[in-house]
């Protein structure tokens, strides 16, 4: 199915490390392209590619200074997918719960059946002692 528009959305922007890594320094401080290209082993145009994926999914704020844009962080599309990792956090906590119930119910199930031999030394077998 196609998307109805190109624009990346907050998964696809935070999918990729480095982007993520740009979200981290931004996170305390509002920085130029120039001082933010000076922390990766990539040249500013990459840099700004990164930046312009993360304004587009409105991660990141641009602000003109004179001649320079400066980026900062913005977490409110966060929300986005917090909320879709909660649903998914409940999703298996009740898978769990569920799975614990089972396996609870089917040992108490086993307790009423008759007891299993365990080994001896030298591969001989005996029957528990009774309760």
């Amino acid at each position: 199915m196609a998307r109805a528009s190109s624009k990346p959305d907050v998964f696809q922007a935070i999918a990729d490390p480095t982007r993520r890594s740009l979200l981290k320094l931004l996170d305390e401080r509002e920085l130029p392209v120039n001082a933010i290209s000076g922390h990766y082993p990539m040249s500013r145009t990459a840099v700004s590619k990164h930046l312009r994926i993360l304004a587009d999914a409105g991660l990141v704020k641009e602000r003109k200074v004179g001649r320079e844009t400066r980026y900062r962080f913005d977490p409110e599309p966060l929300l986005e997918l917090k909320r879709w990792l909660a649903y998914y956090e409940r999703f298996w906590e009740n898978r769990l719960s569920a799975l614990k119930r089972y396996v609870e119910e089917d040992g108490e199930e086993e307790s009423g059946s008759p007891p299993s031999l365990t080994p001896l030394a030298g591969g001989q077998e005996k029957e528990p002692p009774n309760r």
